[in-house]
């Protein structure tokens, strides 16, 4: 019992050679420290807190002594995988984490099984942290389809002239009969443009009201679902619902969010069209915009614009 509680504490390459030590050959990341924005509590959010990683791998033994780059699983690769997954957006868990930089490293060829150590280093008298195992066997690569096999949505942006209109009915029928499924972004209620003069809480509030509008627009009709997440997002567009964008969520946890102000709602609907990879963003109805931007595809209030 005394082993197993020390080899609990070890570095994962102790971890490593005690779990399988047929497997000889190994590579690893240590002690890399970023700064980072993670964590579910109110404090951790909008600042960075140190992050420790460590990493290990079992690779796959090569047949033959070679001197070829191209041969090996690169340790860029594996800090690769930790940069890439921390632009990507930010998260609450370092669970989730640690889960896909695991993933992103097991789908290198040579790659057998990972081991992946993060602890966060602020946030307590001592480190806090997380530690997984994952191989090849648990994680189903090649299952996440490419950028191509992905289905594409159109962004409909709905101003408050739009969400009241008695067309409206009409506008969902065409959404719901498309082929092509449809993200609706609704704008900023008019009480909602007050300030407190905070511009933290003013981003909030502003957030909320446009939230609050899309809840009122999903009670107007039983097809439109409010989603605020990218997963939620993800999984509306492959079952081609009709789905209405909460920005709260994507937005504040967004390693790049929208450079303008929330009170700029089709700049919002822009920014997530790009982030959705949509085939074009639809305006209907009046909006207070200065964009200029070609994913744009019309603006107007007519029914057969869609």
């Amino acid at each position: 019992m005394t082993s197993e509680i020390r080899l609990a504490f070890e570095h994962p390459h102790a971890r490593s050679e005690a779990g399988a030590p047929e497997v000889a050959d190994r590579i690893s990341l240590r002690d890399q420290i970023v700064e980072v924005d993670i964590g579910a509590f109110q404090q951790e959010r909008g600042k960075t807190q140190r992050v420790c990683f460590n990493v290990v791998v079992e690779v796959r033994p090569l047949n033959s002594v070679s001197d070829d780059v191209d041969r090996i699983l690169s340790y860029d690769k594996v800090s690769e995988a930790i940069s890439a997954e921390l632009a990507k957006e930010r998260l609450n868990l370092l669970e989730t984490l640690a889960e896909r930089i695991a993933e992103r490293i097991l789908l290198e060829p040579q790659a057998l099984r990972v081991f992946v150590r993060i602890e966060k280093l602020d946030r307590g008298p001592g480190a806090l942290g997380v530690e997984i195992v994952r191989s090849g066997n648990d994680i189903k690569l090649g299952s996440a389809p490419s950028a191509e096999e992905k289905v594409r949505p159109q962004i409909i942006f709905f101003s408050n002239e739009a969400v009241g209109s008695q067309n409206l009915p009409l506008w969902l029928d065409k959404l719901s009969y498309s082929d092509t499924p449809s993200v609706i972004c609704v704008d900023l209620p008019k009480e909602g443009k007050s300030l407190t003069g905070h511009p933290m809480v003013d981003r909030r509030i502003a957030l909320l009201s446009i939230e609050q509008n899309a809840w009122v627009l999903a009670s107007k009709d039983d097809r439109c679902i409010v989603v605020g997440s990218k997963t939620e997002l993800d999984w509306a567009i492959k079952h081609k619902k009709i789905c209405v964008w909460a920005p709260s969520k994507m937005i504040l946890d967004a390693t790049e969010p929208p450079k303008g102000l929330i009170s700029d709602t089709l700049g919002l609907a822009v920014w997530l069209g790009r982030s959705l990879n949509a085939i074009h963003v639809a305006a209907i109805g009046s909006f207070e915009s200065g964009l200029d931007d070609p994913l744009i595809l019309f603006s107007g209030i007519e029914v057969d614009a869609l």
